[in-house]
């Protein structure tokens, strides 16, 4: 325990599971190569690394919650803690700039593509009366309606962002009851937000990968998605140790780091919603 040693680092004890992750990641990423190119035993080799990556997850960071608890996390701890969740964000947002740096390249400068048949398009480049057809997004796409779903979702959004304040407030105050309702909410409307994108997707009027607008839409909001996914899972976490007892008003950034990333995806949605759907959509064909 910290209050054992004289200083107020915690030096941690020998490991295997950043082995065990480096294994995963690297079985990972060698069976999503196998399987896209429908090798044998692809969908065995990326399944094992799946596996691998959700066992790590969780007897990691159960190992984080328990030298948290037993009083390992020192304020200076924390605070090496907090400048590595700025990081990570940092950088999560720099994956987002490159999708939306790829969006507004194919935007700006819309490649001439003419429709040729159902979900066929033909590149004009070098052509004679080919800058008739340099248009995002190209002729023939019928983009989804921003104020239908998209707007629903962006509320849904800036109500969880409120919620998972109301969260954080009332466990700054020791409010524990207000703690658990706030996440459940949170939660709630996370899990609202993630369903009505499935049905978006499933009724979508194009598909992915016809041309460079219905490739940079399913990326930019698909990754934005599954960051949605990953954040509700932080939250659901955040919730059963809440029930378990833990966090305290002055000790609890396992909490505060969720609810930095859960603001991150709200703030990256907002910039989706006016960037992809408004302005991407502005004068095309609505479905």
């Amino acid at each position: 325990m910290a209050g054992n040693v004289n200083h107020e680092y915690h030096i941690l004890e020998p490991d295997i599971w950043p082995f065990v992750a480096s294994v995963s990641a690297l079985t990972f990423t060698s069976g999503m190569v196998l399987y896209m190119h429908d090798m044998a035993n692809g969908h065995l080799v990326l399944g094992l690394g799946i596996a691998g990556l959700i066992a790590t997850f969780f007897s990691w960071f159960s190992n984080i919650v328990k030298e948290a608890e037993r009083g390992d996390h020192t304020p200076v701890v924390q605070l090496h803690m907090r400048y590595g969740m700025i990081l990570f964000i940092a950088s999560e947002v720099m994956f987002f700039v490159g999708w939306f740096w790829s969006w507004f390249d194919f935007a700006l400068f819309p490649a001439p593509l003419q429709m040729v048949a159902e979900n066929t398009w033909q590149n004009l480049i070098g052509q004679d009366g080919a800058a008739a057809f340099a248009k995002f997004p190209a002729d023939g796409i019928h983009v989804i309606d921003a104020f239908d779903l998209p707007l629903i979702n962006t509320l849904i959004l800036l109500c969880s962002g409120t919620t998972v304040t109301w969260a954080h407030h009332a466990l700054i105050n020791g409010d524990r009851e207000g703690l658990k309702l706030g996440l459940w909410a949170t939660i709630g409307l996370g899990i609202l937000f993630t369903s009505i994108q499935a049905y978006e997707y499933m009724h979508a009027p194009f598909g992915f990968g016809y041309v460079n607008y219905t490739s940079a839409f399913y990326m930019a909001t698909g990754f934005h998605g599954f960051h949605v996914l990953i954040g509700t899972i932080f939250l659901i976490v955040c919730l059963r140790r809440a029930y378990l007892g833990h966090f305290t008003p002055r000790q609890h950034f396992g909490f505060e780091a969720a609810a930095w990333y859960w603001h991150f995806v709200d703030v990256v949605w907002l910039f989706l919603f006016i960037s992809v759907y408004v302005w991407g959509g502005w004068g095309a064909e609505v479905h």
